[in-house]
């Protein structure tokens, strides 16, 4: 089981990588670390926050994707219909953009410091715009 550690504004959070479900997006993300950026709200997707990527080009397919995230379930939507990013799930959530329902790959589920989730996704969405790193313990 391989953990990443994510620090979210003032939060701190451990995710379990979905190495068994979603291999190659795993595989692909930690090519990125340490991820840095920054995270929004979502518009249409509930309680979730996101970080758009743009253009980026994930370089991955569809595997273990859902448009139903779990309170904790992190998500990373290769592009297609809309542009690439991350969402992070903090509660009730439909993954979706202007263009629709959309299915993301759930390639981390957070294991620990879970009782912030809520805290964390508030302050986004009163506060604004939080940096966000994922990094290897």
């Amino acid at each position: 089981m391989k953990i990443l550690r994510i620090q979210a504004g003032p939060c701190a959070f451990k995710a379990r990588l979905e190495l068994d479900q979603a291999p190659k997006t795993c595989a692909r993300f930690l090519e990125l670390l340490p991820f840095r950026n920054k995270t929004i709200h979502s518009r249409w997707s509930g309680e979730a926050v996101w970080v758009p990527l743009g253009d980026f080009d994930a370089k991955i397919d569809f595997e273990n994707h859902t448009c139903h995230p779990s309170r904790g379930d992190i998500l990373l939507y290769p592009g297609g219909f809309s542009e690439t990013e991350i969402l992070f799930a903090y509660g009730s959530s439909s993954f979706a953009s202007k263009m629709g329902a959309l299915a993301g790959n759930h390639f981390l589920t957070v294991v620990e410091g879970q009782e912030n989730l809520s805290a964390f996704g508030r302050l986004v969405l009163w506060e604004g715009a939080q940096d966000i790193e994922f990094s290897a313990p």
